[in-house]
């Protein structure tokens, strides 16, 4: 297996990758394309995937937030045939590594999807074994969506010196989409 980052838009890789995507989070819960390519044009975003052979087995589009020290995790999604064996969590160890080597970032940020369903949960249990930790009770609901949102965080680099809450991640998270949204 292969991991590769870029930090600039690659019309094969993408195109490799678009599927996984696109199945994993369905046409409302995707950036349009043109977006996605703005913001790597903008250098707030990077692509991350797992390739075998030729073929991606894993997906990941991270974030910068602008004169912030966090990385947000913005999508992440493991080929539906290949999930439940390890890959998630190997591909994550990746992404953070990768994190760890880059010095403007010392967290990872994640959003969950926090109503008490099944599979809600299953998500919430794969970033706590990751290493994340579910921050306070504060909810989020977008306005374009039904789904609440709480946050996740993991430090990479030890304790930080400001410890963050779920609402302060939260306007993190919102923060980093309305900058994703603004056109060049």
């Amino acid at each position: 297996m292969k991991f590769i980052t870029t930090k600039q838009w690659d019309e094969d890789l993408w195109q490799k990758t678009r599927n996984i995507y696109n199945v994993a989070f369905g046409e409302h819960a995707t950036k349009p394309e043109k977006i996605i390519r703005n913001m790597f044009a903008r250098g707030l975003s990077a692509l991350h995937v797992l390739m075998e052979e030729d073929k991606v087995q894993a997906m990941a589009l991270t974030g910068t937030i602008p004169n912030s020290r966090v990385l947000v995790l913005d999508y992440f999604a493991v080929h539906k045939d290949m999930r439940g064996q390890g890959i998630g969590k190997e591909f994550f160890d990746y992404i953070k590594e990768w994190a760890r080597s880059e010095p403007q970032y010392n967290r990872i940020l994640v959003e969950v999807e926090c109503d008490e369903t099944p599979g809600n949960l299953a998500r919430i249990h794969f970033w706590e074994k990751c290493g994340f930790q579910l921050l306070d009770d504060y909810k989020h609901c977008y306005k374009w969506g039904p789904q609440n949102y709480m946050a996740m965080i993991l430090n990479l680099k030890g304790k930080t010196a400001t410890p963050l809450n779920g609402e302060d991640c939260l306007k993190f998270m919102a923060s980093f989409h309305k900058e994703s949204y603004k056109l060049v």
